[in-house]
Formats: structure tokens, sequence, C-alpha cells
């Protein structure tokens, strides 16, 4: 199973980026994850189109199976 961390933030125009993170540790803390978004924000390290990244929206793991059928 593959499993994403999709970290989603809010920028200065109002609209939602996602950042995602493959393979995330199995322990992963919510407050870990707090921290991290907090800190991204706080050192402006990713800018989008709709300007800086100025609030958490929110974060999800996503979990997808691939069953293949050939190869």
């Amino acid at each position: 199973m593959n499993k994403t961390l999709q970290m989603v933030f809010v920028n200065e125009a109002g609209g939602n980026v996602t950042i995602s993170v493959q393979d995330p540790h199995e322990a992963l803390a919510e407050q870990a994850v707090v921290d991290v978004m907090t800190l991204i924000i706080e050192k402006d390290i990713f800018v989008s189109n709709g300007g800086s990244l100025i609030s958490i929206h929110s974060a999800r793991i996503v979990s997808r199976d691939v069953e293949p059928i050939i190869g």
C-alpha cells in the first residue's frame, strides 16, 4: 500500500496549496505535522502562484493500493 502525507496550506490569494510527502513515518504524530507546517509558513520556504503560504488548512494521509495486472 502506498501512503502519502498531504499538507494543505492557504496562500495569500486565499487558494489552497498541497505539499505531498511520499511514505511518511508510520507513527506520525499530529503535533509533528503541525510543527513542520508552521515552520514552512514561518520560514516562507515555498511560494505559490497565489503568493506565500500564510496558514494551515488541513493535513491527511492518503492510502492507495496498487494491484498490477501485467508485470
